[in-house]
C-alpha cells in the first residue's frame, strides 16, 4: 500500500438526487460542481479560472419535527469586479447553510424562521440549482481590494485627503459660532 497523498479531485456531484430518501439515511454527499455549468452564477461574476469548481458538502436528515432538512457547506474562487477601480479581485466564496426541503408554499410557510425553504418535486431535488441558488446569496454585493492594495488608492488619496491636515485647529474657549454673532451686529 502506498504513503503518496490522493491528489485526485473529488468526485462531481450527481445533478439531481432523491433528497427525502436520503434525509430518512441521514446521508451526506460530498465533491464539486464545476462552475462552468452554472449559468446563472456564471453570469453574474467576472470569471473564474479555467477548471474552476465550487467544492460542496451536503448533510440530509430528518430533525425533531420529521421535517426534512439539507445542511451544506460550499467554497468557490471566483473573480468580481472592483466596485472602487473596476479592475478583477479574486474572491473565495464560502456559505454555511440550512434548508428545509418542502414541496409547496403551504410546506415552506411552516418552516422555523433559521430554515429557508427549498423547493423539490416529491422525489427529485436539482442539488446544482441548491447550490447556485446559495452561491448567488454570497455574492458580496459591492466587492472591493483591500483599501492599500487597490490600484485606484492614489486617485482615493486625491479626493479623500488626510484628514488630519484638513481640521482647523480652533483655541480652547474660542466660539465657533462669535463670526455669526458679527453680522448680526452690522447693519445694511
Amino acid at each position: 500500500m502506498s504513503n503518496a497523498p490522493n491528489t485526485e479531485l473529488p468526485k462531481e456531484l450527481p445533478k439531481s438526487v432523491d433528497p427525502y430518501r436520503l434525509a430518512e439515511q441521514n446521508g451526506t454527499l460530498e465533491g464539486v460542481m464545476p462552475l462552468s455549468g452554472l449559468d446563472r452564477f456564471r453570469d453574474a461574476v467576472l470569471g473564474f479560472g479555467e477548471g474552476a469548481v465550487c467544492r460542496v458538502k451536503l448533510s440530509f436528515y430528518m430533525d425533531s419535527e420529521r421535517r426534512r432538512v439539507v445542511t451544506g457547506e460550499l467554497e468557490a474562487p471566483v473573480e468580481l469586479e472592483c466596485q472602487r477601480c473596476m479592475g478583477p479581485i479574486g474572491v473565495a466564496l464560502v456559505s454555511q447553510f440550512s434548508l428545509g426541503l418542502v414541496t409547496s408554499d403551504e410546506q415552506a410557510q411552516q418552516l422555523p424562521k433559521d430554515l429557508e425553504p427549498f423547493l423539490t418535486d416529491d422525489f427529485t431535488a436539482n442539488l446544482w440549482s441548491m447550490v447556485e441558488d446559495e452561491l448567488l446569496l454570497v455574492l458580496p454585493p459591492f466587492p472591493l481590494h483591500d483599501r492599500n492594495d487597490c490600484p485606484a488608492r492614489e486617485d482615493l488619496e486625491a479626493y479623500e485627503p488626510d484628514s488630519s491636515a484638513a481640521e482647523p485647529v480652533m483655541k480652547s474657549g474660542e466660539n465657533p459660532f462669535s463670526v455669526l454673532a458679527d453680522l448680526k451686529k452690522t447693519k445694511h
